[in-house]
């Protein structure tokens, strides 16, 4: 059964997650615990890995998912744009990427503020009364199902079923910063009891 909020999820699914570094987009800045990213206004000078974004500024979390219920919540407050969701750990990461569950993606987008929608081919444009300042996923591997709350309000945003067919590891693009009006972070936050 799917929990209708965030609170009906046991918290013992929560992973501690931490951003992986090696997949970072190289204008993406990491805090040294792993927990926050923003963009940066340059690229830095890092390794051009096979599993580094040399396109999207996004990253992936070191911990992946092939089995069993996991939830997580991203702090998105004070950001104009962001991707928050799933990539099956082999999608590609080099040059022009189509962000849809097709690809191996599951990704819940904002941009300009106020236009959320999940990513596919075509998109769905979501309409959202409430502003999330925090976001809830939640993924149930057996499932193939993703959901994406608003935590504050309780609220069920978006649920997607379909099947991931590899490991899954949890995505995060805080997108360019605008010229500084989106330059806030996305951060990793503790799961509250």
């Amino acid at each position: 059964i799917q929990p209708t909020s965030p609170n009906a999820l046991n918290v013992h699914h929560s992973p501690d997650i931490t951003l992986d570094p090696s997949t970072a987009h190289a204008r993406l800045i990491i805090s040294a615990d792993g927990k926050q990213v923003h963009c940066g206004e340059r690229h830095q000078l890092v390794p051009d890995n096979p599993e580094r974004f040399d396109r999207v500024v996004c990253v992936l979390a070191h911990q992946g998912f092939s089995s069993g219920r996991h939830y997580w919540e991203v702090n998105v407050a004070g950001k104009t744009d962001w991707d928050l969701g799933l990539a099956r750990r082999s999608v590609n990461r080099k040059g022009k990427i189509t962000v849809s569950p097709t690809h191996g993606y599951w990704i819940l987008s904002l941009r300009d503020r106020t236009d959320y929608a999940f990513r596919g081919v075509p998109s769905n444009n979501l309409m959202i009364n409430i502003r999330p300042s925090r976001i809830g996923i939640y993924v149930d591997c057996d499932k193939g199902l993703v959901s994406f709350y608003n935590v504050e309000a309780k609220l069920l945003i978006y649920s997607f079923t379909g099947s991931f067919l590899d490991t899954v590891h949890p995505f995060f693009s805080p997108c360019t910063n605008k010229s500084g009006q989106n330059e806030a972070p996305v951060i990793i936050c503790p799961v509250a009891e």
